[in-house]
């Protein structure tokens, strides 16, 4: 389905559909004349500055450069990083006091999409307040382009990877995991991680097996690192007797795990075990959404800790955590967000924590996951325009008015058997159905409620 989307997560199309060089354009001038709007030089010394960067997709440079060349046409200087994952563009742009920053990505949708995320001076995503107001933008086109020595400069800078490398090591201790000379399989899909993860497991003491470890933007296989796109990752921890598995996405902002076995642990697990990592060494307030596992709730009580969750979007998330000051948080996806390195989805810290927890616990990944009360999660989507979404959305909340609704995203119904979440994609043109239960048959007769409403 071929439809242009704005939201929380930017922009996504496909791209010569809708996405094109001349949506791209536009998008720059508006998103470039709104910083100038909201940030109003005090003089004509100062200038607004952005980052950018993007994942490997062959589509980028051409994204990039219409988007780039349109922010420098309203006056916004522009900092090219090259290929670098979504949680490095946003540590940058903090790093160099730029007033936002945009990452040409469409993270885990298939080759023939891409997309323009948009964060801001702080590295997080973008509010719907926000985006609404640049979409306000992009349909009045009341811009002014600027001209002569007003026009946005151009520079590069090549520090990126080593930075967002270096500022992970300083808040963790690497000597233990050192010693332990982990063996891992990575697969990072010929993306944007393929960079700094060799960098940052080499700096871990990690004998390291890298499958599409090219940043080529040629995906090996779907992006989504799911158990049905991973079946390759699993024989090679087995074959190569490795400790773990790792598997991002294509802009490195998620990822999916394979204990020593080559059993798919799934995305779930990464937030988990990231927070169960850092709730052993201090205690506080877990931020997550709608659609996260109770694991997390499980975990944060058995170490004196409190959940609070959100609409799903990492902006949803980050915005929370910031406000609350929390611990740690992310999204059931493979996402796990931490302050310390910045509010956005981060699989560099992700594998991280999870090898200092098997340092800090001594206990193989298999293990680990034993530890942690086990639930049925079952994932689906159809494809839906928002319209057709919301008609849903509407359907299921008034069939199950008498149960526990929390309509912050869509809508989630909490029977004492289990929950279900229904809501619009922010990324594609789909509707997401997704349930949880102590075992699969509860979790898929919890779904077949809610689609038979369809």
């Amino acid at each position: 389905m071929d439809e242009l989307i704005v939201s929380v997560s930017g922009v996504r199309g496909i791209v010569g559909k809708s996405l094109t060089t001349q949506v791209a354009h536009e998008f720059g001038e508006a998103f470039g004349w709104m910083l100038q709007t909201d940030h109003k030089p005090d003089s004509g010394t100062d200038r607004i500055r952005a980052v950018i960067g993007r994942d490997s997709r062959s589509s980028g440079p051409m994204i990039q450069s219409a988007f780039a060349s349109s922010l420098m046409q309203v006056g916004v200087d522009v900092t090219d990083l090259g290929i670098a994952a979504t949680p490095t563009v946003a540590l940058m742009g903090r790093f160099l006091k730029a007033h936002a920053s945009i990452v040409i990505t469409a993270s885990h949708n298939p080759p023939e999409y891409n997309g323009i995320k948009f964060l801001n001076h702080q590295g997080m995503a973008f509010s719907a307040p926000e985006i609404d107001n640049l979409k306000k933008v992009v349909q009045e086109k009341k811009w002014i382009l600027a001209d002569g020595n007003k026009i946005g400069r151009a520079n590069t800078d090549s520090r990126s990877h080593a930075h967002h490398v270096q500022t992970i090591l300083a808040h963790m201790d690497a000597k233990p995991i050192i010693a332990h000379r982990y063996r891992v399989v990575l697969d990072s899909i010929n993306g944007a991680g393929c960079i700094a993860s060799p960098m940052l497991l080499g700096k871990l003491g990690v004998e390291l097996v890298h499958v599409n470890g090219e940043a080529s933007g040629n995906f090996a296989h779907m992006p989504e690192p799911t158990r049905e796109n991973l079946p390759e990752l699993g024989q090679q921890v087995k074959r190569k007797k490795a400790a773990i598995g790792f598997a991002q996405d294509p802009d490195a902002d998620r990822l999916a795990i394979v204990d020593e076995n080559g059993v798919y642990i799934g995305e779930e697990y990464t937030l988990a075990l990231a927070v169960l990592n850092r709730l052993m060494t201090k205690h506080g307030l877990v931020v997550c959404n709608l659609s996260t596992s109770r694991m997390i709730d499980d975990i944060a009580a058995k170490h004196s800790s409190t959940v609070m969750r959100t609409p799903v979007g990492e902006a949803n998330v980050a915005g929370l955590m910031l406000q609350k000051n929390a611990l740690i948080g992310g999204e059931g996806n493979g996402g796990v967000i931490d302050l310390r390195i910045g509010p956005v989805r981060d699989s560099f810290i992700a594998m991280a924590s999870i090898l200092e927890l098997m340092t800090r616990t001594g206990k193989p990944l298999s293990a680990l996951v034993a530890d942690i009360p086990s639930y049925a999660m079952i994932k689906t989507k159809f494809p839906a325009t928002r319209d057709q979404a919301a008609r849903l959305v509407h359907a299921v909340k008034i069939t199950f008015a008498d149960q526990k609704l929390d309509l912050q995203d869509g809508v989630r119904v909490d029977w004492p058997e289990g929950w279900v979440h229904v809501r619009p994609s922010n990324t594609e043109s789909i509707a997401r159905v997704i349930a949880e239960a102590a075992d699969e048959k509860t979790a898929k007769d919890l779904i077949h409620r809610v689609e038979k409403l369809k």
